[in-house]
């Protein structure tokens, strides 16, 4: 089911990259999501199965490129047209949109320096890989920091007395990493690399971090169980561990100077796409909602020819659409700019997850008790849906933040 796109500078390129990434999401990730769901976390990521099916033909059509600028090897996409992608992707399965997206991640990080060795070690092979057999994943939470890594620039991000659980300090020509990155790493258990955010200096707290883009082939890498989780299950994510792992110097993307800068920067981005992502889940749970209201007899008429549907489906429709245009134009405004208004895109991820789910709560309403049965679509979708309320930062300590950062930047003065 299309939908009607309020921006009228929408160019034929921009629909055909939305027409070409919904039929991806239609015939290859709904179908391969749901069975994914089904299975264990162990069978999820086994050889032979249709998860690596999925990554396959998502990098055979570049999608695993769509964050990378274009000289390195990357699909030359405007931000808008990225946005356009993921969400249409998102509505196909957030699970696996949030696979493939952060499989790019060491290279989009190595990409925002895009030093000699990184672009030569990190950023052209992964681009030029089509068969998935490069993997990344973004190593931040820890088993005791989960948000609060998040939270660049708070007042509690620069305490000292704030430990982190992976560290990495300097010795010769090479960086020596120990501790632990938590379950809810994505791609963790299958990833071949890592954007490392770990801790460097711990005088600073967190602010004292530094970015690693390196290979999860080194001695003293080891990973855990795949996690088995409520919603998301199509999405693999499972601990790593570093012990006295020797990382040579080149791997590096920033150290504690750069490190709250970068982090701000790439969180601009990541929690603008997770109110993105939304729009495509709620999107998905809205059009379920209605194609069933059209068809269910409840009272001797259909459901859709009662007054309190039709002001349910307006709201689940509303709640789409406003979370389409400020995830997008806050996703947008940051890719354009050096100096990121983060508090856009945390209002994008925070407002549209919490969309994303009530739109879900709302559908499985209307669907009655066979919402709650696996033989329909809307189930996954609401499990799916309450796992955006945590992942990539809990909805209320984003909050707090952006309350925070709010209280110091607004009003901003254009010019």
């Amino acid at each position: 089911m299309s939908y009607l796109d309020l921006d009228l500078d929408l160019t034929e390129e921009d629909k055909e990259l939305r027409k070409a990434a919904h039929r991806f999401a239609k015939e290859v990730m709904r179908p391969i999501a749901k069975q994914l769901d089904e299975m264990t976390p162990e069978q999820v990521i086994a050889k032979g199965s249709p998860f690596w099916d999925f990554m396959r033909k998502g990098y055979e059509l570049g999608y695993h490129t769509v964050l990378i600028p274009e000289p390195y090897g990357g699909m030359d996409l405007t931000p808008k047209q990225q946005a356009i992608i993921y969400e249409e992707l998102a509505w196909g399965s957030v699970g696996l949109t949030v696979a493939i997206g952060v499989a790019a991640f060491p290279a989009f990080g190595a990409s925002l320096v895009a030093e000699q060795d990184l672009i030569e070690k990190i950023i052209e092979p992964f681009c030029a890989c089509r068969d998935a057999s490069i993997v990344g994943c973004w190593g931040i939470t820890e088993p005791d920091h989960g948000s609060d890594t998040l939270l660049p620039f708070y007042p509690s991000f620069s305490d000292p007395a704030i430990k982190a659980q992976c560290r990495a300090r300097l010795d010769g020509d090479a960086y020596i990493i120990n501790g632990q990155k938590s379950a809810w790493v994505s791609c963790g258990t299958v990833a071949t690399h890592c954007a490392l955010f770990c801790q460097m200096d711990p005088s600073m707290g967190h602010a004292g971090g530094a970015i690693f883009a390196m290979p999860l082939d080194l001695p003293g890498v080891s990973k855990g169980a795949p996690l088995n989780k409520h919603g998301q299950r199509d999405l693999n994510q499972g601990e790593i561990f570093f012990d006295n792992v020797r990382v040579p110097k080149e791997y590096l993307i920033a150290g504690p100077e750069a490190y709250e800068a970068l982090l701000e920067i790439t969180l601009s981005a990541t929690t603008s796409l997770m109110g993105v992502f939304s729009a495509g889940v709620a999107r998905a749970a809205f059009e379920e909602a209605l194609a069933y209201a059209k068809t269910r007899v409840q009272g001797g008429k259909t459901l859709i020819e009662y007054p309190t549907i039709q002001e349910k489906l307006f709201h689940m429709f509303s709640k789409v659409e406003t979370t389409r245009r400020i995830s997008r134009a806050a996703y947008i405004y940051n890719q354009n700019t050096s100096t990121p208004a983060e508090e856009y895109s945390l209002v994008a991820k925070v407002f549209g997850t919490n969309a994303a789910y009530e739109v879900a709560h709302e559908a499985i309403q209307i669907f009655g008790g066979n919402g709650l049965t696996k033989e329909y679509l809307i189930e996954k979708l609401y499990r799916d849906a309450r796992a955006m309320l945590i992942e990539d930062g809990s909805n209320d300590t984003l909050a707090i933040a952006a309350g925070h950062k709010l209280i110091k930047t607004y009003p901003r003065l254009d010019g």
